[in-house]
């Protein structure tokens, strides 16, 4: 009996101990802005770090104290925040100031374990970063990059009130409906409104005016002009790998979507990592803002678990 009351006692105290480690979106924020301002200030020792702290930069490791702990100036025009504490990740979305004189698009995303930071995955487009390729266009030789449109054009910052919310396995869902579509090349397949918005790198990639020619059951043409589901900037898209929904914001109706946009065989062109900003409003896609890059063609990408789908694996010389 004596053991019995015990092992009660126990479980008691553990319970709360447990639930107090966990960060909840006031937590998830205070650690967010705590981990911001000591990257601006270059100095690690100024946010708490797991023992086993781990940092990317497009899907490059560095160690507390390099990358963007040295070129960072400070927080840009342009600042979003977002917050799971489902999965305890806490994210930034906007422009950041870099010692070089240019701003840089920027997704960070952190995770936190008992109130310290555990991962951090930064996605930076700067000025000048390498294109797709040839065929690509406008974006042959450099990445889109504009930040001034896009802290012109900011993701609405809202709270959806609750009856209105859908879940986080429909809003995540409806997010994978766009990467389906995507990689079906079939526009009808996402589930967005007509007149849907995409901003990659800041610049606008749709509200387009639309090919005279086009077919009229073509997806994505909206009083005449382009939107998020045209399947005409999915042509070069061979499929959508390594997806990962990490944070899921059902307060904002936002949902982060990072993964990796491969090329069809024998295309040379890059691939892209992506990080894109998911808006949803009323069970349906609204506007999409991205921060990406296309990294080298031997690069292992995302470079995050599950680390047996990391994109291209080289081959060994015969």
């Amino acid at each position: 009996m004596r053991r019995y009351f015990l092992l009660v006692f126990l479980a008691a105290v553990s319970i709360p101990a447990a639930v107090a480690a966990d960060c909840d979106r006031t937590c998830l924020k205070g650690v967010l802005d705590q981990y911001l301002n000591a990257v601006m200030q270059h100095s690690p020792s100024a946010v708490p770090l797991t023992p086993g702290y781990r940092q990317t930069e497009n899907a490059v490791v560095r160690l507390p104290g390099q990358g963007i702990w040295q070129t960072a100036k400070a927080l840009g025009k342009l600042q979003r925040r977002y917050f799971d504490p489902v999965t305890q990740n806490a994210a930034f979305f906007g422009t950041l100031e870099e010692t070089s004189g240019n701003a840089a698009v920027v997704t960070l995303r952190l995770r936190v374990t008992d109130r310290k930071v555990a991962e951090a995955e930064w996605y930076l487009a700067r000025k000048g970063d390498p294109g797709i390729g040839v065929g690509a266009g406008a974006q042959s030789d450099s990445a889109f990059w504009d930040p001034e449109y896009l802290t012109a054009h900011p993701p609405v910052e809202r709270v959806v009130p609750k009856a209105e919310r859908v879940s986080r396995e429909d809003l995540i869902s409806i997010t994978n409906s766009y990467f389906d579509s995507l990689s079906a090349r079939d526009g009808h397949i996402m589930m967005a409104h007509p007149g849907c918005v995409r901003l990659e790198n800041g610049v606008l990639t749709t509200q387009r005016d639309a090919p005279a020619n086009s077919p009229v059951s073509t997806a994505g043409i909206f009083k005449g002009q382009t939107d998020c589901m045209n399947e005409g900037a999915m042509r070069n898209i061979y499929a959508v790998v390594a997806r990962r929904f990490p944070v899921v914001d059902e307060e904002a109706g936002s949902v982060l979507g990072l993964g990796v946009f491969l090329r069809k065989p024998g295309v040379a062109m890059r691939r892209n990592q992506f990080s894109e900003w998911f808006f949803i409003d009323k069970s349906k896609l609204r506007d999409i803002y991205s921060s990406m890059f296309y990294p080298d063609q031997d690069a292992l990408v995302p470079n995050w678990p599950p680390y047996d789908g990391n994109w291209p694996v080289p081959l060994a010389p015969k």
